[in-house]
């Protein structure tokens, strides 16, 4: 009933007032979205500005302030709000390499996001997951494979996930061409964040080095904040050098605040306030008022949870003043002006947008296209794809997640009206008998549906005069994830044990191998596995992430030629869960990612292979001097010396060769261009000081110094691919 009425107060305020009635400031659109914060704060009690400080902020009738849920998730698609386009998970959009691309399809997200919310609210709803405020992009490194969560990130490396951030965070938000933000997105986990999910809540990442923390930890949230001005940021459960991330000093006030001059909202992680009291938890906190106040002080301004209910405690305890209370929900108002809550919907062009939107046929060929983009080639011996039709009379398609939707989904999910599993994405390529499924095995259980063990070869006996076995394997987001109660083989709490693909299955692909029929794997996973046995052994590998709802089209016109794979790894794949060192452990030094990396990759960072091929020429500089304060442009020839069409992802990496202890390489840029057979492109990049950045241990900054650095140019970044250019730094 509360809601209810605050609602119609609500349309009275925004209702067109007699000429003699009153206009407050905070009620005037014509002023800016400050002047209104500032205006509308000090009309408010104590206990109304505490109202506004938590998740679900409470109405306020006399105002005209409505309730508001600002917890709203679009990992790939505006999630947990019914209906909506589903898009590759966000580890598939980064191997796509393509970030406009990617601002593209979040351009097409927030169009669902503000066709839905502008539908909940006029049937008076403002619940959880109806808002404007979109706990995303997660921008943490994917340092670790086993981490269940990197699935939901842009890989392993700073600048790639630096660059795909900004664009999500764009197609959020809007160009700034209108009166009033689109939606507002979050950078998250602000920071040192990756894993376990086991002991998140009570994890210290200490001892963290000051170049991890600049060169690693640090470069995306910087971009976000810096170039795409984002308008949240989420601080993470864990402790950082002793201080629970939503309470640090070094990062919320030293860095975000001060150095980098973020003036928008920050968010706590949800319970995240509560880890600092908590028994077993950080405990570094008395209670709920202690913590509270600390956190509000340092410059959390929101919390998802229950603890800023004792904020009105801690003034009176004096362990706050109302002054920190009022610089808080003055952000958050003035984020709410921004978009345009408080304004008719003629005045907020956004809200023109239709629900038929929704799922849209453009919506739904951007999810296709953009999963293609996804697609990434780890292997063809003797050319095994493209599949031909006319050459097919029997295909066999196996695995456990031949037929499974929710594999295309992954986590932070809507739900679409259809979906195509990849076995559905087969069959649409061929004649109806010529396909036959035989699911084989389950993920991880050796046991078959009596219970007893799986027979390997009686199973390959059934397919044994397939022309081809299509076996669709890996794992799913229902083993890795956030914080989840998984506890079988190789998998713990979201998290893997062991980053080798389950024994159940590859035991069946030994027993389909003997076939000598020709075995392609299309492994589905939101993280890297160990399948060294399988590249070897096996005819085609091609890695689908989880692909969205379109995947199964995706994958089936990538197996037969109708689209051409151009994806590129955007984390390494290793050998062995031994090449990893302690989970627990941070620091890059000790070989994490390609950046650091020293041993052989099964498949490096940045790899993916074509239906055709492409060879690179030398690179060349528009200049012969390059100061440390100027920008060069670097132009690379690429040739498609194939027969087909392709796309080709030119990767740029720096090498400051003075720098002994720093890393291998760095990727700075890149671009993915379709180049026609017998075509050489020019792709020219401009490479900005900031390109040739590297942590200074001297002053403890990031710096371009001058001297020698190699520009390592090519397809991967695996060394033996890359062409080399030096360049010297005056």
């Amino acid at each position: 009933m509360k809601t209810r009425i605050a609602f119609l107060v609500l349309l009275v305020v925004l209702s067109p007032i007699p000429c003699r009635a009153e206009v407050l400031p905070y009620q005037n659109p014509a002023l800016s979205a400050e002047e209104r914060a500032i205006d509308l704060l000090q009309r408010m009690t104590l206990d109304e500005k505490i109202s506004q400080m938590r998740d679900l902020s409470a109405p306020v009738e006399r105002l005209g302030i409505p309730p508001y849920h600002w917890w709203n998730e679009a990992l790939h698609g505006v999630a947990r709000a019914g209906r909506a386009t589903v898009f590759p998970q966000a580890i598939g959009l980064a191997a796509t390499f393509d970030d406009q691309a990617v601002q593209e399809t979040f351009s097409m997200i927030s169009d669902e996001a503000r066709a839905k919310n502008t539908d909940y609210r006029k049937n008076n709803q403002f619940g959880q997951y109806q808002g404007l405020t979109f706990w995303t992009p997660n921008i943490n490194i994917f340092r670790d494979p086993r981490w269940g969560r990197g699935m939901e990130t842009y890989g392993e490396d700073p600048f790639l996930t630096a660059r795909m951030g900004v664009a999500v965070v764009k197609g959020l938000q809007g160009d700034g061409s209108q009166k009033y933000d689109k939606t507002h997105a979050c950078a998250k986990h602000f920071a040192v964040h990756s894993g376990p999910e086991w002991n998140r809540h009570s994890y210290d990442a200490k001892n963290i080095s000051q170049r991890d923390l600049w060169e690693t930890y640090l470069p995306a949230f910087k971009a976000l904040v810096e170039e795409a001005d984002v308008k949240q940021v989420m601080c993470a459960y864990n402790r950082f050098e002793g201080q629970p991330c939503c309470s640090s000093d070094q990062l919320l006030v030293s860095i975000l605040r001060q150095q980098w001059n973020y003036q928008h909202v920050v968010v706590s992680d949800c319970w995240a306030v509560n880890d600092f009291y908590s028994k077993g938890h950080h405990e570094t906190h008395a209670g709920p008022a202690e913590a509270s106040a600390d956190a509000v002080m340092t410059g959390t301004d929101v919390e998802c949870g229950k603890s800023f209910k004792s904020l009105g405690e801690a003034v009176r305890k004096g362990l706050i003043s109302e002054a920190h209370i009022n610089t808080a929900v003055h952000r958050l108002l003035r984020s709410r002006f921004e978009l345009g809550h408080f304004d008719p919907d003629s005045l907020v062009s956004w809200t023109n947008i239709p629900m038929s939107v929704v799922e849209c046929e453009k919506h739904q060929k951007q999810a296709l296209e953009i999963a293609r983009k996804s697609m990434v080639l780890l292997s063809n011996k003797g050319q095994t794809l493209p599949l031909h039709k006319k050459n097919i009379r029997k295909l066999v398609v196996m695995g456990p997640n031949a037929n499974d939707t929710a594999m295309l989904w992954a986590n932070y999910n809507g739900i679409p009206s259809r979906s195509v599993t990849i076995l559905e994405g087969i069959r649409s390529k061929l004649p109806a008998d010529a396909v036959i499924y035989e699911k084989g095995c389950d993920y991880v259980n050796d046991k078959g549906p009596d219970g007893l063990p799986l027979d390997y070869d009686a199973i390959a006996a059934k397919v044994s005069d397939a022309d081809a076995i299509v076996f669709v394997g890996g794992i799913s987001a229902r083993l890795e994830g956030e914080e989840m109660s998984v506890d079988l083989p190789g998998f713990r709490g979201g998290d893997r044990t062991a980053i080798e693909l389950p024994l159940v299955q590859e035991n069946l692909l030994r027993a389909l191998n003997k076939s000598g029929k020709p075995v392609i794997f299309v492994l589905c996973s939101g993280s890297a596995l160990a399948i060294p046995w399988e590249e070897d052994k096996l005819d085609a590998i091609l890695a689908a992430w989880y692909p969205g709802q379109e995947g199964g089209t995706a994958v089936a016109d990538v197996l037969f030629g109708d689209y051409n794979p151009a994806g590129r790894l955007p984390l390494t794949f290793y050998m062995s869960t031994r090449d990893l060192p302690d989970f627990e452990d941070y620091d890059m030094s000790k070989g994490r990612t390609y950046r650091y990396f020293k041993g052989k990759p099964l498949y490096p960072f940045g790899f993916g292979l074509s239906y055709t091929t492409f060879e690179y020429g030398d690179a060349s500089f528009d200049q012969k001097t390059i100061m440390t304060n100027s920008t060069a442009n670097l132009t690379i020839h690429v040739t498609n010396t194939g027969a087909l069409k392709g796309d080709e992802v030119v990767q740029v990496y720096i090498k400051n060769r003075d720098d002994l202890d720093g890393p291998v390489k760095s990727l700075r840029a890149f671009r993915r261009v379709a180049i026609e057979p017998g075509e050489t492109k020019a792709v020219s990049f401009c490479l900005t000081p900031d390109a040739f950045e590297f942590f200074d241990p001297q002053t403890n900054t990031m710096k371009v110094k001058p001297g020698m650095y190699d520009v390592l140019y090519g397809g991967s970044s695996d060394r033996k691919s890359l062409k080399s250019v030096p360049v010297e730094l005056f």
